[in-house]
């Protein structure tokens, strides 16, 4: 199976980053790719989301929840919860590993595929193998300096690249 793996977000206040490593891998053990794009632009360029599992999984629950913000006028708590509950009950869906990030100028959530629809509590959200390391790195970056979102989602994605062998430092941002 490839697996695409680590993307971090940061909301502050009403700006909000997100950011992918390159990094798509077989089996575990082999680098297929350095250089996929992992974030995305949704609804008219209003949402950002991210993802990180296996490869196919993710792209189309990226397309899934760009239908459910066309369905829902953008809203994107709305997108997500009706996301995770046709994902969580749909006899396809639910075999779909993947996990997404999605934000827009007023919501970040952490959409998985048993139905959770998560708003973290600091602006901080991550998925994928490097998660622990960047979301560490972001939370200290966060609360010890004046940064904007996109230069804490760089750093802590650089940081997360030096520790987790699954995560890159090639690095796609998307802002809002």
């Amino acid at each position: 199976m490839f697996e695409a793996t680590t993307v971090i977000a940061v909301k502050k206040e009403s700006s909000v980053a997100i950011a992918g490593d390159g990094q798509v891998t077989f089996g575990g053990n082999t680098i297929i790719k350095q250089g996929a794009k992992k974030v995305r632009r949704l609804y008219e360029g209003k949402v950002i989301a991210g993802f990180a599992g296996a490869a196919a999984d993710s792209l189309t629950l990226c397309e899934k929840l760009e239908g459910k913000l066309e369905s829902y006028s953008g809203n994107l708590l709305r997108a997500a919860v009706e996301l995770a509950r046709e994902w969580r009950t749909d006899r396809v869906l639910r075999r779909l590993e993947a996990l997404l990030v999605a934000a827009d100028k007023d919501i970040l959530l952490m959409i998985s595929g048993t139905g959770e629809v998560i708003e973290p509590d600091d602006g901080i959200a991550a998925v994928g193998s490097g998660a622990p390391y960047a979301i560490a790195a972001a939370k200290a970056l966060l609360r010890n300096s004046d940064l904007e979102p996109r230069q804490i989602v760089l750093e802590a994605m650089k940081i997360a690249a030096e520790i987790c062998i699954y995560t890159n430092d090639r690095i796609i941002i998307e802002e809002l």
